[in-house]
């Protein structure tokens, strides 16, 4: 009678078992499902960083590219310092290059005003396989935008001054002494000139 009993028990737990360990393993596929999910958006989150930081430094270097070409006109410098520039191509193509090289497209790229770029991407890749209906085709799209900040400050010129004498320079609290006669390589650098940086 008591053999009998406990097999009946057994046998009664056994569903049970099967029941938990198949709700276990749900969960367990679930949150791997997450986390192909998680890990996609991240590659997508990655790759807009980049591209906007690409723009946004294009644009960053051709802005110190026209201040060099104007530093004998220092009326000039303060346009410059505001993103305003003849000669300006477009940037974009450089947010384009960075997010095929984070297996990404570009689906849109957009000057924001003068110094700042949003760009949107969309992975390659797909979230893959998953106990999740519809997820295996889908891709993940993230925005990101990046800001272009001059570093500089100066005194508007003197009409007097002449040529030779150029204002002084300061830039994030040291001071650049230009001298219009002398070797281009000691002129600030674009990074020196412009701080480019993710929007918070």
């Amino acid at each position: 009678m008591t053999r009998s009993r406990k097999c009946s028990d057994a046998g009664q737990a056994f569903p049970i078992y099967i029941t938990v360990v198949g709700g276990l393993l749900f969960l367990a596929f679930a949150y791997f499902a997450v986390g192909q999910a998680a890990a996609n958006r991240n590659d997508a989150q990655t790759a807009a960083d980049a591209a906007a930081l690409a723009a946004a430094q294009n644009r960053r270097d051709q802005l110190a590219g026209a201040w060099v070409q104007n530093l004998l006109d220092p009326t000039k410098w303060q346009g410059i310092f505001n993103g305003s520039a003849e000669g300006i191509a477009p940037s974009c193509w450089r947010a384009d290059q960075l997010a095929a090289q984070n297996d990404a497209v570009v689906l849109s790229c957009l000057p924001e005003g003068l110094l700042s770029f949003r760009v949107v991407v969309e992975t390659n890749d797909t979230v893959g396989d998953s106990i999740v209906p519809g997820t295996e085709d889908e891709k993940s799209q993230e925005p990101a935008t990046a800001v272009i900040e001059p570093r500089c400050e100066f005194e508007p010129p003197v009409e007097e001054a002449g040529e030779d004498t150029l204002p002084l320079l300061t830039c994030e609290g040291r001071e650049w002494e230009l001298d219009p006669k002398g070797p281009r390589e000691l002129l600030p650098r674009p990074e020196d000139l412009f701080d480019v940086h993710l929007a918070d």
